[in-house]
């Protein structure tokens, strides 16, 4: 079931100055709810799927603020970030003069190390079957 989907602004950490502020689309996810009792299988020890992409209107990307988003989101939408998985969605792009060339689509999981609420340390790696797929499933109820 879907919890958000939406254009998200962060303040970002430059007080006034507004550093690091931006925007992105972020949908929330939360697998356990919706089921069913005909329909539930196993429950999730990770329900929630957070999934980030950029937006042109932005002043920053995603990846470079990531850290500071997760905490953003996790707090604000009181999610605990041991029960979730966060994604970088990044489109399919083409490009060129006749638009020729093609960017293929990508998923990147990031995970963090979370000290006293705060992510930290970010390592992006690859999403592969059967999460991916997963993944590529709940974001069709939104596209």
């Amino acid at each position: 079931m879907i919890l958000y989907d939406d254009l998200f602004a962060w303040e970002g950490f430059g007080g006034r100055f507004r550093i690091g502020a931006g925007k992105c689309r972020l949908r929330i996810f939360d697998l356990n709810k919706g089921q069913t009792r005909k329909t539930r299988r196993l429950p999730h020890l990770r329900p929630f799927i957070i999934v980030a992409s950029d937006v042109a209107e932005s002043r920053m990307t995603v990846k470079s603020c990531v850290s500071h988003l997760a905490t953003t989101v996790i707090k604000q939408f009181g999610i605990d970030p041991q029960r979730m998985i966060f994604v970088e969605y990044y489109p399919r792009q083409r490009y060129g003069l006749h638009n020729e060339n093609i960017i293929a689509e990508r998923f990147e999981a990031v995970d963090f190390e979370w000290y006293e609420g705060k992510a930290l340390y970010p390592r992006w790696r690859p999403l592969n079957p059967p999460l991916l797929d997963t993944i590529k499933a709940v974001l069709q109820t939104t596209w």
